[in-house]
């Protein structure tokens, strides 16, 4: 072997360490370089699984209420409402407004949740003055809704209204509020004397609940041209004998026990105001009523 060629594996034998250890630490660094790859794909699949976590629990939580059954209120008792002109009878009539005729119904937009009707009478007797009587009965009814509750429920708070409203009428003198017995679920009477330029009016308002229904009841009489105050005790008894039968015109109406609804719908009668009255209604003010009725409308 030349020197030369001694020469030259010498110097490649140096060069090989050299070499290998050159190899070995590329691969250390591309092997180190990996292991952040490797870190962040694995927090990102760990993420990712945390979402769907979520999201599926989500879904869960979705389906579960969607599941869950839709609240319920107990239906009201009374469908409707009896036509409100015949629901004081005839001999009644006769006896409370004499000359009241056939009645004045109310306007109503939906008989089937409020309904009213009125009658007044005047009798001349000459020279001794004359004796004005002023009868008016007005019902509303209300539906169950699961927002407000039953109609019940409802009826006799708007039972308390109306007892609070007329014991606070504007110029009532002497008011008197009792309960009444024998009328629907509930009822009272409130009475008051009013002074208008015609003369002196006895008021008597009987407010009572059935069901669902508030009955509402104004009667009210004066002497007029110098003919005697009526008695108020009279009075009462009237109102309260008129009340009666309307409440049971409504029952009736309704069939025995009432016609429970088949399901709570909105809230016709809790929004709907009762039909518009004076509770003392004068000889010039009933000289114009309105002929004009509503046509019925399904509840």
């Amino acid at each position: 072997m030349s020197e030369g060629t001694m020469q030259r594996r010498a110097q490649r034998d140096q060069r090989d360490p050299q070499a290998k250890r050159a190899k070995r630490l590329t691969r250390v660094l591309v092997g180190a370089a990996a292991v952040p790859v490797m870190l962040v794909a694995a927090g990102c699949s760990s993420d990712s699984g945390s979402e769907d976590g979520k999201d599926k629990a989500a879904q869960e939580s979705a389906a579960s209420e969607s599941a869950s059954p839709s609240p319920t209120v107990r239906a009201a008792a009374f469908r409707k409402l009896p036509e409100p002109c015949s629901v004081v009878t005839k001999k009644t009539l006769d006896d409370l407004v004499p000359k009241g005729g056939s009645g004045d119904e109310g306007s109503s937009n939906d008989t089937a949740t409020r309904a009213g009707c009125s009658w007044d009478s005047l009798d001349d007797n000459g020279v001794k003055g004359s004796q004005f009587r002023w009868l008016s009965v007005s019902m509303l009814r209300f539906e169950s809704d699961v927002t407000r509750g039953e109609g019940d429920k409802l009826a006799h708070d708007y039972y308390l209204k109306q007892l609070k409203d007329t014991q606070a009428a504007e110029g009532a003198k002497n008011v008197k509020t009792a309960p009444v017995s024998g009328t629907g679920d509930e009822a009272s009477v409130v009475r008051y004397d009013l002074k208008k330029k015609e003369g002196a009016f006895k008021q008597q308002t009987v407010v009572a609940r059935v069901e669902n229904v508030v009955v509402t009841v104004d009667y009210n009489g004066a002497g007029l041209a110098g003919d005697k105050t009526p008695d108020a005790d009279d009075l009462v008894k009237d109102a309260q004998k008129a009340a009666k039968e309307a409440v049971a015109a409504v029952t009736e109406a309704n069939g025995a026990g009432g016609d429970a609804g088949k399901s709570s719908g909105a809230p016709s009668g809790s929004s709907s105001k009762s039909p518009s009255k004076s509770p003392s209604k004068s000889p010039s003010e009933s000289s114009s009523k309105s002929s004009s009725k509503a046509p019925a409308k399904d509840s």
